[in-house]
């Protein structure tokens, strides 16, 4: 098939690629903007794609590439992290046990660093091979799974700090704890 002829159905890809982007960036608008400049990439660069390849990977790495690009020619990213930290502090969880649990995950998952984030997210949340996160992210492989070991210790540790918290916060009302004794 002439290569002027390949058809890219990245529709399907859509979803996969905005998850991606909203992990890398943390913000719903930028998530937006990165994947339309991504998706824009991509067709220019269509032939680069290799027939036979994963579209989703090679996408993915466009994605990511993208990204990259972005963070070294606007340094403000920084500034507006940190605005949006404040933002976020100023509203209110529900209180129902799993929205609040859910919250603590996804900020543990979103202080990661963006290179165990990105990692973890193609892997776990994507669904994507070693292999394949690593060639879309452009390390060794293992490097991918030193990135994602490293993930996986802080999200444990961070479990195992609120399940520390929570049995020493919790107190016998009218009776005796046996702290107490």
């Amino acid at each position: 098939m002439d290569r002027m002829k390949i058809r890219f159905d990245v529709i399907g890809q859509l979803g996969s690629m905005r998850r991606y982007a909203r992990a890398l960036t943390r913000d719903a608008t930028d998530a937006e903007d990165l994947v339309h400049d991504a998706l824009v990439r991509a067709y220019e660069r269509r032939e680069t794609f290799r027939q036979g390849s994963s579209l989703r990977a090679w996408l993915l790495s466009v994605l990511h590439n993208s990204f990259i690009d972005r963070a070294r020619s606007r340094r403000a990213e920084a500034a507006r992290v940190v605005q949006s930290g404040y933002i976020a502090e100023t509203r209110m969880e529900p209180p129902q046990d799993h929205v609040v649990r859910l919250a603590q995950v996804r900020e543990a998952f979103l202080d990661l660093p963006e290179e165990q984030r990105s990692a973890l997210h193609l892997v776990a949340v994507e669904g994507l091979s070693y292999e394949q996160a690593s060639s879309a992210l452009g390390v060794p492989l293992g490097t991918l799974m030193s990135r994602i070991g490293r993930a996986r210790a802080s999200l444990r540790d961070m479990e195992d700090n609120a399940a520390g918290q929570a049995k020493g916060c919790l107190r016998i009302v009218g009776g005796r704890d046996e702290r107490d004794s």
